[in-house]
């Protein structure tokens, strides 16, 4: 019988790169009006995925590299140090400018039928669940009350395709890999790392992907709201392969 559905967030849930930008913008004009040594110094590319300050940093110190979190605070010290500021200064301003991003962060728009889409899963007795590789805490978006747990990389130590994360959750729940479902837009990290673990799989393709041949999902959707019946449709699949 299937118990349990997880979700993916960024990509799944809301459009992740919108809330981004709008967080970096928001982080930057907060560094201008407290740290101006920083902005007069760096550049907003330098806080970014593929900058050389970011790349120097995780050649450092490369453990840190599945957190969004940590990475991000490092990053924001660094520049901080080399800006000038001395080690305790530079750490108390990463802080509050990593506060500043993390605000900015949660201020997601949901997709169309998501909410409700929950909503209809979680009266029909599932417990829902978050796994996620990015940085974002449900109960700060607006939606935590339909969530019974959630982790994330920064929480588990590791990301996504990784099984630890599932298996996480599967200790939190106390449930078979045959119980669950995960829900989520990444071919790799959501529908093979869950299927590998042993979970049935729901392939949210909202772009309209080419499927890759080395993933192979139970159920695909191109609309949230078509979420309701493919869990269903595993339900019947999960209970006759019980009772065989």
């Amino acid at each position: 019988m299937l118990k349990c559905a997880t979700f993916d967030l960024d990509d799944t849930l809301w459009e992740v790169d919108p809330v981004i930008r709008l967080a970096n913008q928001t982080l930057w004009q907060w560094l201008e009006d407290n740290a101006g040594s920083f902005t007069r110094l760096h550049q907003p590319a330098d806080l970014v995925e593929g900058s050389k300050l970011r790349d120097e940093l995780l050649a450092e110190q490369p453990e840190i590299a599945h957190s969004m979190s940590l990475v991000r605070l490092r990053l924001l010290e660094k520049g901080l140090e080399r800006s000038g500021y001395s080690a305790q200064d530079a750490e108390v301003l990463a802080v509050k400018a990593f506060e500043t991003f993390m605000r900015a962060r949660h201020e997601v728009e949901f997709f169309e039928h998501a909410l409700e889409m929950l909503k209809i899963l979680r009266s029909e007795g599932l417990v829902i669940g978050a796994l996620s590789n990015g940085n974002a805490d449900v109960s700060l978006t607006g939606a935590s009350e339909l969530f019974d747990f959630q982790y994330n990389a920064d929480k588990v130590g590791t990301a996504k395709p990784h099984p630890l994360m599932f298996e996480r959750a599967l200790e939190h729940t106390k449930l078979r890999p045959e119980q669950v479902v995960h829900i989520g837009d990444h071919p790799i990290n959501d529908v093979k790392a869950a299927r590998d673990v042993g979970c049935w799989t729901i392939w949210v393709n909202l772009p309209g992907q080419e499927w890759p041949e080395e993933a192979q999902a139970d159920e695909k959707v191109t609309s949230l709201d078509q979420i309701p019946a493919a869990v269903k449709r595993i339900a019947e699949k999960a209970t006759h392969r019980a009772t065989l």
